[in-house]
């Protein structure tokens, strides 16, 4: 089993979206009996809670579901875990290697530099622009993806 992990600041935004939205991409594709997807937080601000009323609300346009998900934080042991580690920005790519006692490992990277954009993914909570987001969130999620299946040979 491929496992992936997207990280966010809060586990609210932004990388539930990717996990709702990668999830939704690799059925599409049938791969789901070999890709797992779940998403953490760097922080704790959230724990316990589903994701953002804007994120659940974008993603419903798309049919694509959160159902079940909750915010939960990044451990070190996700290290060991994990296949793919995906963060959001910069803050969270240096706070991931923080809390994981990692340091530039290539499972580690931010999902847009799989892109043409190669810069972070807006935090919606902030800017309020949750269709900003998604697009660029379901461009990365096709790229790792073609990464994913690339590397794995699926």
């Amino acid at each position: 089993m491929i496992r992936v992990l997207f990280v966010c600041l809060g586990n609210i935004c932004r990388s539930p979206m990717a996990e709702a939205i990668m999830r939704d991409l690799i059925e599409k594709e049938h791969l789901h009996d070999k890709i797992l997807v779940d998403s953490a937080a760097t922080s704790s601000w959230h724990i316990g809670e589903p994701p953002h009323s804007g994120t659940k609300d974008k993603l419903w346009e798309y049919s694509i579901s959160t159902e079940g998900m909750q915010s939960r934080q990044l451990q070190k042991h996700d290290f060991e875990q994990y296949d793919y580690m995906i963060g959001m920005d910069e803050n969270n790519i240096r706070n991931m290697y923080t809390m994981l006692g990692q340091s530039n490992s290539p499972k580690i990277f931010r999902l847009l530099d799989l892109t043409d954009h190669r810069k972070d993914v807006p935090d919606p909570y902030y800017t309020g622009d949750f269709q900003e987001t998604y697009n660029l969130v379901l461009e990365g999620c096709q790229a790792l993806l073609e990464k994913i299946k690339r590397e794995k040979k699926l």
